[in-house]
């Protein structure tokens, strides 16, 4: 999925998820030369609960706009 961020919004907030516990991460084991390992993120379970959360709460959301005439 892309959300058309820049790395300067979501690598801060990849940080804080990790903070509260929401997401692991960890360095690539095998580096390429020319560039710096790659960080990978993986939702921890507490983090998987709370985005599902927050999807379904969005949905309702939307499905509340539908509802009240709003465009999709």
């Amino acid at each position: 999925m892309e959300a058309d961020l820049g790395s300067g919004t979501v690598y801060p907030i990849l940080e804080r998820l990790r903070s509260n516990g929401w997401v692991t991460s960890y360095a690539e084991s095998d580096p390429h030369p020319g560039r710096p390992p790659r960080r990978f993120y993986q939702l921890t379970g507490t983090g998987r609960l709370a985005a599902d959360v927050a999807l379904k709460e969005r949905a309702a959301r939307q499905a509340r706009f539908r509802l009240a005439g709003g465009i999709a």
